[in-house]
């Protein structure tokens, strides 16, 4: 790719009107799904973690389902539940939210495929790091918020700020859930994965200069998530 790229006209091809739009869209709805995310994935991942309940097993692998899902599926399951004729899209039509087609439905799609990669770092974080911490300080008295937030926000902090990255980075190369649930609207669904697929018909060289860009931020993810092993 760094061989095909025109070097001599990159800034341009990359600052393009269109170019800006997508990438800034990326940028905003990768932040939105990665801190839906974090709303979501935390208990999760606590619950994996820390609980034991029937059905456990079937509920990680509904949660993970998404890593193995290819994500044409997973739009149209989006598309079949938020869509205008889908299960609740009909009950948000009523009040008059459109979901399907909208910047909100890139979010969505976003946070769908990014999810498991959150879950999985803050469970192993959790499990890795044990409960014996939280159960001392229940046994001094603190209250499970106050364990929350002193001791198992802390001790998961590292495994967090991997899964969010991770999310983020998964976020923002999302490509077929958000086509197919959201569609591909300048400035308000046309994400830069779409913007790539679409200029690769019409300008191969703004195509293959944007791609590097998606190339340069999944290194960028690599080493800011990478922890050197401690010396043994």
């Amino acid at each position: 790719m760094t061989a095909r790229v025109d070097w001599a006209h990159f800034g341009s091809l990359v600052t393009s009107p269109s170019a800006v739009a997508a990438l800034l869209l990326s940028l905003r709805t990768a932040a939105a799904s990665t801190v839906l995310c974090l709303v979501l994935g935390v208990p999760m991942a606590l619950m994996l973690a820390r609980s034991r309940f029937p059905g456990q097993r079937l509920v990680r692998a509904v949660v993970l389902l998404p890593l193995v899902l290819p994500p044409v599926v997973g739009g149209i399951a989006l598309l079949s539940t938020f869509g205008r004729r889908g299960l609740l899209g009909q009950a948000f039509e009523v009040l008059g939210v459109q979901i399907a087609f909208s910047t909100a439905a890139v979010v969505l799609a976003q946070t769908f495929v990014a999810l498991p990669f959150l879950v999985l770092s803050v469970e192993a974080t959790l499990r890795a790091s044990g409960a014996r911490y939280e159960a001392v300080a229940a046994t001094l008295g603190a209250t499970p918020s106050v364990v929350f937030w002193r001791v198992t926000l802390p001790l998961v902090l590292p495994g967090l700020v991997s899964g969010a990255v991770l999310a983020f980075a998964r976020a923002l190369g999302e490509f077929g859930a958000t086509l197919t649930f959201a569609g591909s609207l300048e400035g308000v669904t046309r994400t830069l994965p779409l913007e790539i697929y679409l200029q690769r018909e019409t300008d191969p060289d703004a195509a293959v200069a944007l791609a590097l860009v998606l190339v340069a931020v999944a290194v960028v993810v690599m080493v800011a998530t990478h922890r050197p092993r401690a010396p043994s």
